[in-house]
């Protein structure tokens, strides 16, 4: 069991970056850096059917953990959701069964021998959507490779036509080329008429949200929700959507889904042997999900993140004696705002590609409640912002 590298760089780089960004990928490069591997990875069908099994089971399970949640506002302190949400995520309905967010991302570690952990779920704003369903399959077709991917626009149309958002919003637009290829890509698959903005160019005025003098009914934002509670003008923008001036894509509870604490309260519900997980459900937990808790409690190895960190920026590795392994010191820590959680560590197989080994992170999208794309990210034993994208196929 393993993962095989397949290819060479291209001689040429900068002609297929060039063919990437007519594709809508246009941060291949990200100014020198060559973010964008010009390799693959190839799986085998098994692997690729247990990753999008065990997504679903997962995504089931959290929504049922998610929804137990939603109301005890106890348990929101628990998770660190801030207090200015609260009041939303009680009065605004959440959506039907598995829809709780419609567009979302499992982060796996998987080892050598093919064993799949659970590290988290970014059931927000997942980045790594252009990569995943416009550049893999450009490449996958390329090397002969199947992909699972094939199925991502599908579902963004589907999920975005149940609420069709009037407007796409990022911090940054036009400018921070990842951001705004994403929403725009987003667009473009939902196939709705709609425009894209900047979330800085927001204002609410009497509880309208608003872009200049135009009012905002509906909007997809590829804004993180904790911010509101840090953001200058976040406080308006949580009363606009919980008073219902303004709906929003993610729904308010894809909160809950966000918070890595929700992995401590599913693993405590788990060892309690609660009925409220199925026995099937159960032995998901145990086999697929990795023991988490609010506080270090752990004899061996274990990482310590923010409930809200992204990109790698909280995260510290703990060696087997408690004493800090590594860091990353790169990102921005959000353990300054929000608690920390800990989880036991699990191993990330390790490929070599043309330029170095590194650490293999695999992603599985799920959209409008649907497994549906596998992303690959490289770096080093934690994925933060300098990892590079690497395409994963299947073999036929």
């Amino acid at each position: 069991m393993g993962f095989e590298v397949i290819g060479q760089p291209h001689p040429n780089r900068a002609e297929r970056v060039a063919q990437l960004a007519e594709l809508g990928f246009n941060w291949a490069n990200i100014e020198e850096e060559q973010y964008w591997v010009d390799q693959v990875i190839a799986i085998n069908a098994g692997m690729s059917q247990e990753l999008h099994v065990v997504s679903a089971k997962l995504w089931s399970i959290f929504d049922k953990a998610a929804r137990f949640i939603i109301g005890r506002r106890d348990l929101y302190e628990l998770l660190s959701i801030p207090e200015v949400l609260w009041d939303g995520l009680e009065q605004i309905e959440p959506n039907e069964i598995g829809k709780l967010s419609q567009y979302a991302r499992f982060d796996f570690a998987i080892d050598h021998n093919g064993s799949i952990k659970l590290l988290e779920l970014n059931a927000d704003t997942p980045t790594g959507y252009v990569e995943a369903a416009v550049a893999t399959p450009w490449v996958c077709k390329q090397y002969g490779l199947e992909t699972p991917n094939s199925e991502m626009s599908k579902q963004v149309k589907e999920a975005w036509a149940s609420n069709p958002p009037e407007y796409a919003a990022c911090v940054g637009y036009g400018e921070h080329a990842e951001d705004s290829g994403t929403i725009d890509m987003l667009v473009k698959h939902s196939e709705l008429p709609m425009r894209c903005i900047d979330c800085l160019d927001l204002w609410v005025d009497q509880g309208e949200l608003k872009v200049g003098e135009q009012t905002i009914r509906s909007l997809f934002a590829l804004y993180p929700k904790e911010w509101m509670a840090i953001d200058e003008g976040g406080e308006a923008l949580a009363h606009s959507i919980e008073n219902g001036y303004t709906t929003i894509l993610n729904s308010p509870h894809a909160i809950i889904l966000q918070s890595k604490g929700l992995q401590a309260v599913i693993w405590a519900i788990h060892e309690l042997g609660s009925e409220m997980f199925t026995q099937e459900e159960h032995a998901v937990i145990a086999h697929y999900m990795l023991p988490t808790y609010n506080k270090a409690v752990f004899d061996g190895s274990y990482v310590s993140k923010s409930m809200f960190g992204r990109e790698g920026g909280s995260v510290r590795l703990f060696d087997s004696q408690g004493n800090v392994e590594t860091e990353d010191k790169d990102g921005f820590d959000t353990s300054r705002f929000f608690s920390r959680v800990y989880q036991k560590r699990a191993e990330m197989a390790q490929v070599d590609l043309h330029h170095g080994s590194f650490h293999l992170l695999t992603g599985v999208f799920v959209i409008n409640g649907v497994p549906c794309g596998i992303l690959g990210r490289v770096g080093g034993l934690i994925t933060g912002n300098n990892s590079h994208f690497i395409a994963i196929g299947v073999k036929k």
